[in-house]
C-alpha cells in the first residue's frame, strides 16, 4: 500500500535541468497546454524535445504555441482542441483511441487544464457552478487518465503528474468547490499510485504550484499586478523532474514548489 506522506519541497525555479537526452522521443500529453503553467511546461519539454500532445479549449492558443515550438526547431506536436466542460467519457476514450494509432503510447500525462468557478459562500453557490469545477478539474482528469492507462502502461517509463492547490489541504471559506476539488485529486492520485504499485514502470504524482501568475491567480487576486507572483516558466523545474526519468521509483506523492510566495495574501 501506498503510504500517505507529508508534502516535499521540490525548487520552484527552473533551476532543475534534466539530463541531457531524458526527453528525447518521450511522448508528453499535457491538458490545459494553451496558456499559464501548461504552456510554459510545454515549452519546456519542447526544447527537450519530447514529442508533445497538446489539449485545451482554444484551437487559436494550441495554434499559436505549435507555431512557435516548430518555429524552434522543435518536433511538431499534435493538437486536439477540446473544453471539458462538454467533454464525454466517451469523447476521451476516442482521443486515447486515436492516441493509440498516432503514438502507440504515451510516456507522460500532465493535468494542467482547471478553473477556478465560482469563490464565494456556499449559500449562494450555483450548483450549475459547482458541477462545472468538478467537471474541467476532477472528471475529466480521471476519465482522461482512465482512457489512457493502456497506452501509459506500454511505456517503458511513465509518468502522470496531477496539478493540485493548497485548498485541498487547507480548506477556507469561499473557496468550497475548488477546495473539494483539489482534495479529490490528490485522493486520485494517491489511489492510482496504490492501485498500479506493481507497475513498477508507472508513477503518479501530484504538483501544487503555489500562487503563479496566471490567468486563475489574476481572478482571485485582482488588486495585484502580475509581477507581484512568480512567472509560469519559474515552476516549470519541479514538473520536469517529475515528468522525466529521474523521479523514476517516486509515486503516490504530494509535491509543493517552494520559491517566492507573492504578495501575503497566501492561505495559512
Amino acid at each position: 500500500m501506498t503510504e500517505i506522506q507529508d508534502p516535499t519541497t521540490l525548487p520552484l525555479t527552473a533551476a532543475y535541468t534534466p539530463p541531457p537526452g531524458s526527453f528525447r522521443d518521450r511522448w508528453i500529453l499535457v491538458s490545459g497546454a494553451g496558456g499559464g503553467i501548461g504552456a510554459a511546461v510545454t515549452r519546456a519539454l519542447a526544447r527537450e524535445k519530447a514529442r508533445l500532445v497538446l489539449l485545451g479549449p482554444n484551437p487559436d492558443e494550441l495554434s499559436k504555441l505549435h507555431d512557435e515550438i516548430v518555429s524552434g526547431g522543435a518536433v511538431p506536436p499534435l493538437l486536439q482542441a477540446i473544453d471539458f466542460r462538454g467533454a464525454t467519457v466517451a469523447d476521451l476514450e476516442d482521443l486515447a483511441a486515436a492516441l493509440e494509432t498516432q503514438c502507440g503510447h504515451l510516456d507522460g500525462l500532465l493535468h494542467n487544464a482547471g478553473i477556478l468557478g465560482y469563490h464565494g459562500p456556499l449559500q449562494t453557490q450555483p450548483p450549475e457552478a459547482w458541477m462545472e469545477v468538478m467537471q474541467i478539474n476532477l472528471q475529466a482528469p480521471f476519465a482522461l487518465t482512465r482512457a489512457c492507462l493502456p497506452l501509459l502502461t506500454r511505456s517503458e517509463d511513465a509518468s502522470v503528474v496531477f496539478t493540485t492547490s493548497e485548498w485541498g489541504r487547507r480548506p477556507r471559506a469561499y473557496a468550497a468547490a475548488h477546495g473539494v476539488m483539489a482534495g479529490g485529486v490528490e485522493n486520485l492520485m494517491r489511489i492510482l499510485a496504490d492501485e498500479m504499485e506493481f507497475h513498477s514502470h508507472l508513477r503518479f504524482n501530484a504538483v501544487d504550484p503555489g500562487w503563479v501568475a496566471t490567468d486563475f491567480v489574476a481572478a482571485l487576486f485582482p488588486g495585484h499586478p502580475p509581477s507581484a507572483w512568480p512567472q509560469p516558466e519559474e515552476v516549470t523545474g519541479g514538473y520536469l523532474y517529475l515528468l522525466g526519468p529521474e523521479s523514476r521509483g517516486i509515486t503516490g506523492r504530494l509535491f509543493v514548489l517552494d520559491g517566492p510566495a507573492g504578495p501575503s495574501t497566501r492561505v495559512a
